[in-house]
């Protein structure tokens, strides 16, 4: 069985995730599986993930989920399930996921040759109990790596002091254990909110357990301009707030934080349960005095949003 399943979450991207396909088919090592989870798509997503397949070795051909082995030689499994937003994806991911470590490569971006060999041999040599997985570099689409490189002589990191200790301020890749994300999942959601971070599962899990840090490219980023959520922030500020309220409300309560950046989730959860028109937004929170001085803030954050999300 392999080690490492590689899965993608997937929206109406058959004009690109085939290059996600084409660098799998490049990797120099071929430990590990390939798992797309099809969030609802309308266009020819299935049958080009089924072409991909020999053959003599697609299993189930059932449109909405089946599996065989490529030409490269690594296993592809694709489910199809109703659209529900990036985190039921995650969801039905880790509900399927058998391997010990997992990385998310969305289906506009691709991995550099040699990524799977470089997970693999991090963790062979490094891995172990006491940590959560590994946090390696994206890079972007001219070959430098987002925010730079990783501080010399890092080796391992907890995920919220990257943040909160200014150590590295953009995207980054996590490789996690399996069997830590399943004890975090699944993430529940709200009814017609779409745009609930599944940052909510890795923020559980590393407040926790560290990452072993792999100052390398695990994967090439492009964005695309849609509706994806490193885009149009304020809209789906507004289209999720129950979704965004729930996330500030864990990331007030993570032991592996400071003040400051507290506050600053306190100010973002008064103004996600404004938009909600949520009147509980003070009896549900143990943070009662932190949330109560950032109200005035959190009404002000409320109306520029509403102000920029026009």
């Amino acid at each position: 069985m392999a080690q490492l399943t590689v899965f993608t979450p997937t929206y109406n991207r058959s004009h690109t995730i085939w290059r996600t396909y084409e660098s799998l088919c490049r990797q120099t090592s071929m430990d590990f599986q390939w798992l797309v989870i099809d969030d609802g798509s309308s266009d020819d997503t299935s049958s080009l993930v089924s072409s991909w397949i020999k053959p003599d070795q697609l299993n189930d051909h059932n449109p909405q989920a089946f599996d065989g082995y490529c030409e490269s030689g690594f296993k592809i499994r694709y489910i199809w399930k109703k659209n529900g937003g990036l985190h039921t994806g995650y969801n039905t991911a880790y509900a399927n996921i058998d391997t010990e470590l997992c990385v998310c490569i969305d289906s506009d971006d691709w991995m550099p040759d040699d990524a799977v060999e470089k997970i693999l041999e991090c963790w062979r040599q490094r891995g172990g109990e006491r940590y959560a997985g590994i946090m390696g570099l994206d890079y972007d689409t001219e070959g430098k790596p987002l925010g730079g490189f990783f501080p010399d002589g890092l080796t391992e990191v907890y995920f919220l002091d990257m943040y909160i200790n200014n150590i590295h301020r953009a995207d980054t890749k996590e490789v996690m254990r399996t069997d830590l994300m399943k004890r975090v999942a699944p993430q529940v959601g709200f009814e017609g909110e779409k745009n609930f971070n599944p940052v909510y599962m890795l923020l559980q899990v590393c407040d926790d357990y560290p990452l072993l840090v792999l100052n390398e490219n695990l994967c090439t980023v492009e964005y695309q301009q849609d509706d994806s959520m490193s885009r149009g922030i304020y809209r789906q500020y507004l289209n999720s707030p129950r979704s965004f309220a729930k996330l500030r409300l864990l990331e007030m309560r993570l032991k592996r934080n400071t003040f400051k950046n507290r506050f600053r989730s306190a100010v973002h959860y008064v103004s996600s349960c404004i938009i909600a028109k949520d009147g509980n937004w003070f009896s549900q929170t143990s943070n009662k005095l932190l949330v109560l001085a950032a109200a005035p803030f959190g009404l002000a954050l409320s109306m520029l949003i509403k102000h920029k999300a026009r």
